[in-house]
């Protein structure tokens, strides 16, 4: 039994799921073209996360509820989550979803998943019965230009210093958090990143390779922390 207390955060879309549900919803309900000149604006650094969000929803249209939520529960999640949910939960390590996407389908996916139960924190959604999208974004940071959720000030308010923490994720709105973690899990652009950026990182295909890396961490005598990530952390505390 190991006496070393682990948080776990993790990004949703890519991560948690197969897809990335909230680029696949804009793809269905938002002109191509349009979609693709806002994403464009967003990896050239001409907009924020949040006004990405804002000009996409601006431009969508959803005539159909039904069809619209029965679209999101066609999205699936990583085969190895369940799995993974209860190891955290076996060995009483907190999971934290941050996700840069929106209450209402991560909401809907998690019920259908039975995991209602995980604390997650996201931007929000609300669909009209006009049709249109409204978007808010009660976790915003002028900080955090690449998640309009700031991902790093979730960190920060739920670890102390006696907590190893874990982030898990894939995707360019993990940036900025993956700065104040000891341990990081990548995939896809999220490892890009990190190799561009000389950070040291784990690659992963699924859960169970992040389940095996924890059990390697549990059964070290000594474990040392991120001493970047120590130093953004003692550096965030104190501008508080």
């Amino acid at each position: 039994m190991s006496d070393k207390q682990f948080k776990i955060f993790l990004d949703f879309d890519g991560t948690i799921t197969k897809k990335d549900v909230g680029e696949e919803i804009f793809r269905k309900y938002v002109n191509e073209e349009i979609v693709r000149r806002i994403v464009d604006d967003l990896l050239a650094d001409k907009i924020s996360s949040r006004e990405c969000w804002q000009n996409l929803c601006d431009a969508a249209s959803v005539m159909d509820k039904t069809e619209f939520d029965r679209f999101i529960l066609s999205h699936e999640v990583e085969p190895t989550l369940q799995n993974f949910v209860e190891y955290c939960e076996d060995c009483r390590y907190p999971v934290f979803v941050l996700s840069d996407g929106f209450d209402y389908y991560i909401e809907k996916i998690f019920r259908k998943e039975n995991l209602s139960h995980l604390k997650f924190y996201s931007n929000k959604l609300i669909l009209t019965d006009q049709g249109k999208l409204i978007p808010s974004f009660p976790y915003f940071s002028s900080d955090c230009r690449n998640s309009s959720n700031c991902k790093q000030n979730h960190i920060i308010e739920n670890s102390s210093e006696d907590d190893y923490t874990v982030y898990i994720g894939d995707g360019n709105s993990d940036i900025d958090a993956i700065q104040y973690v000891d341990f990081i899990f990548a995939k896809d652009n999220l490892l890009r990143f990190c190799e561009m950026n000389r950070i040291t990182f784990f690659p992963y295909r699924n859960f169970d390779d992040v389940i095996n890396r924890l059990d390697e961490f549990r059964s070290k005598k000594r474990l040392k922390k991120r001493h970047q990530a120590e130093l953004k952390r003692r550096e965030a505390f104190l501008a508080e």
